[in-house]
């Protein structure tokens, strides 16, 4: 079987070459979003609805640190694969040692500063009343695994950059089983409540962490480090620093989404409105898996083509990626519409957020079969090394349009107007993004350098 290099991401029909980077992707994300799923659905049927309301309180916060290794991750992968497109193998290894130790020092540094201010964090994000406790024990074992989900988030998009979808995939399928596999033992088994929810997802991130060194240390990997690639070198740290930043700023975002969504339902609805978000939030995560897919599967193949400066195949890339995931979304967008009932059924008993979860689902799904163009056109300009227009484009939806939204719209509609921001704020992105994409077809993309 003839060996997969980076190479082939500027040769192979864009269509197959989509496929074989998207699948994968589809299927990691798939198990990664399962295991979020079936672990909520563990803890409320094992723990209480209160410890998924917890569990949601936490995963901002944790999600944030490990944020820094994507954004590292993500800023240097456009770099490595424009590199690697242009035959600079040298830059490529020193942006892989550059975003190594940047992940290191950042993510140990916010965790430091994360532990010392527990007290404070958790409820400024919505952990009040009986979800503080539970919330406070998850949170402290969860943070102490944090640096080696940045340093995994970190290098599997370097996997993805050097053109190798399928263990990138692996090497997300890994913690995703053995989390679960750990969840029945340390809650069903040995009984040990959040604290083992907690070591169940921390042991997980090990688990990856110890795949995605081996990857590295193989031969697998066309990326061989040596110690003079770790010294932080300026021009590189800028440019990594400048395209993370877009996905820093993203999630962020989500993670103030987060802070306020949990404090405004809390004041509107309690602790049941807390936990549908958790629920909503889930499925945001879970039922959106292909077309994140298409959209991490998208990411090497435009930035080696646009570093190889083959124009035609970026474009080509851009239509082809939209429409498989605006069917893929569409697709989605049905089954949510049609099920919501029976899928928050699975995650509790509690007749009171089986009363509010399905009409809050469709609400935030209801705009779903055209996010893709959002998604694509913001992932685009940051694949071809665009930082500015990437930020502003990926902070259009939470940013400029969601966050304002919810504060507006309840004082109207009350409860009701939280869940309304969601497909609002997807369409008014969506027109935004298509406007500044198309654009930059029309002025870059059409005249192709061999």
């Amino acid at each position: 079987m003839k060996k997969t290099t980076s190479v082939d991401l500027g040769i192979e029909p864009i269509g197959k070459l989509l496929i074989k980077q998207a699948v994968p992707a589809s299927i990691g994300i798939l198990v990664m979003s399962l295991n979020i799923l079936v672990d909520t659905i563990f803890v409320g049927n094992w723990i209480g609805s209160t410890a998924i309301a917890a569990i949601n309180v936490v995963l901002p916060v944790s999600f944030f640190i490990a944020a820094l290794g994507m954004s590292i991750g993500v800023g240097g992968s456009s770099i490595i694969s424009r590199a690697l497109g242009a035959n600079d193998n040298n830059k490529a290894l020193k942006t892989f040692g550059n975003q190594l130790t940047l992940t290191l020092l950042l993510t140990v540094t916010m965790i430091a500063f994360g532990l010392y201010y527990v007290n404070d964090i958790i409820p400024a994000f919505g952990g009040k009343g009986n979800i503080f406790e539970p919330a406070k024990i998850y949170y402290k074992i969860v943070l102490y695994g944090v640096p080696f989900l940045a340093l995994c988030m970190m290098g599997n998009t370097v996997i993805r950059a050097e053109g190798k979808p399928k263990f990138a995939m692996y090497a997300m399928m890994i913690p995703s089983v053995g989390n679960l596999l750990l969840d029945y033992l340390f809650i069903n088994v040995l009984d040990f409540g959040m604290a083992g929810a907690a070591w169940a997802t921390t042991g997980s991130y090990l688990l990856c962490f110890a795949f995605i060194l081996w990857f590295f240390l193989s031969d697998n990997s066309e990326l061989k480090i040596k110690w003079h690639h770790f010294g932080l070198n300026f021009p590189i740290v800028k440019e990594i620093s400048s395209l993370g930043f877009v996905t820093m700023a993203r999630q962020a975002v989500v993670s103030i989404t987060y802070l306020f969504m949990n404090n405004i339902l809390f004041e509107l609805g309690g602790e049941t409105s807390v936990t549908a978000y958790a629920i909503v939030g889930r499925m945001l995560m879970f039922a959106l898996f292909p077309v994140f897919g298409i959209t991490q599967g998208f990411l090497p193949i435009a930035g080696f083509n646009y570093g190889a400066k083959k124009y035609d195949r970026v474009r080509v890339t851009i239509n082809t990626a939209i429409k498989y995931a605006v069917v893929l979304a569409t697709i989605v967008f049905v089954l949510l519409m049609t099920f919501p009932e029976t899928i928050t059924r699975m995650f509790t008993s509690n007749k009171e957020v089986i009363a509010q979860t399905p009409s809050a689902m469709r609400w935030v799904f209801a705009a779903t079969p055209i996010i893709a163009i959002q998604l694509i056109g913001a992932a685009y300009f940051q694949a071809v090394g665009k930082a500015i227009p990437a930020l502003l484009l990926t902070l259009t939806r939470q940013g400029f349009f969601f966050i304002p939204l919810i504060f507006i719209l309840p004082i109207f509609y009350g409860e009701l107007g939280v869940w309304m921001s969601f497909p609002l704020a997807d369409v008014l992105a969506t027109i935004v993004t298509a406007y500044f994409l198309n654009r930059e077809i029309k002025r870059n993309l059409i005249i192709e350098i061999d």
